[in-house]
């Protein structure tokens, strides 16, 4: 109980600095128009702060294991730590965020192939995208991200003050471009992920899904050959076929998909698996 009401905590402290930033920034951006968006996006939201709790809750206890253990245990290379502690700083957590991009690239590719969809796609019914969307994810998502993204700086032995710093840094853009914002960020946007560009992976069509699947940066969706700029789908309709369902709905998606009808994975998973 003492471990529950400690997890409600740290969950309630983690999302309250991104809730006041981002409600400040919906009065100051849509004004008269916050009421508006309040009531298109509240059926969403609390389905999101569900799955958020429910997570949290049955992922506590990995959460905590994984903390305690897993630099001790994945540090395969403790050898490179004498070069990573000779490089600045500034560079080595650069360093850092383009190899957990990279990580975060291929595990998100691989999150729409056919066997993960039914699983990913609860991240993408959501029709009313806002900040608190980068938490809409089923417990199994959120399994394989707590597994797999920071797995690479433990095991390569990068101080623990740059992978907390990364995944910090991915947290907080990750709020940033799944907000309702329809910036490209200009020139930066060539070289950052931006709201715009993000949006455009989530939008309700199955074929323009399949791009920018980056976290952060655009370089690994241009070196693969995923990135689209985005332009013309500005304001986009995001969603999947068959819409959106409430908590429950969205818990049994991936078993109804894996034990029911199958679920249709996007047209661009699709062709990888093919390939």
């Amino acid at each position: 109980m003492e471990n529950l009401l400690a997890d409600v905590e740290a969950l309630v402290l983690g999302l309250a600095p991104a809730a006041a930033v981002f409600a400040l920034l919906a009065l100051v951006l849509k004004r008269r128009r916050i009421l508006s968006a309040l009531r298109n996006s509240w059926r969403e939201t609390l389905t999101n702060l569900g799955l958020i709790a429910l997570s949290s809750i049955v992922l506590g206890a990995a959460f905590h294991f994984v903390e305690q253990n897993a630099s001790a245990h994945l540090a395969l290379f403790p050898q490179l730590a004498a070069t990573w502690d000779a490089l600045p700083q500034v560079w080595l957590l650069v360093l850092a965020l383009l190899i957990d991009d990279f990580i975060v690239y291929w595990r998100h590719r691989f999150e729409h192939m056919p066997l993960w969809w039914p699983v990913h796609a609860v991240h993408h019914s959501d029709e009313a995208i806002t900040w608190l969307t980068l938490q809409r994810k089923h417990p199994l998502g959120k399994l394989l991200g707590l597994l797999v993204d920071a797995a690479p700086l433990i095991i390569l032995g990068f101080p623990l003050w740059v992978i907390a710093a990364s995944a910090f840094i991915r947290t907080w853009w990750g709020y940033f471009i799944h907000a309702d914002l329809p910036w490209t960020l200009g020139p930066l946007g060539r070289v950052l992920l931006s709201p715009a560009a993000h949006r455009m992976h989530h939008i309700d069509d199955e074929e323009l899904m399949g791009r920018n699947y980056g976290g952060f940066f655009t370089l690994w969706d241009r070196v693969f050959g995923t990135w689209d700029d985005a332009a013309e789908h500005v304001g986009c309709r995001t969603g999947i076929a068959g819409g959106s369902k409430h908590l429950g709905g969205e818990l049994l998606r991936p078993f109804a998909a894996w034990f029911g009808k199958p679920a249709k994975p996007p047209a661009s998973g699709q062709a990888q698996a093919e390939a």
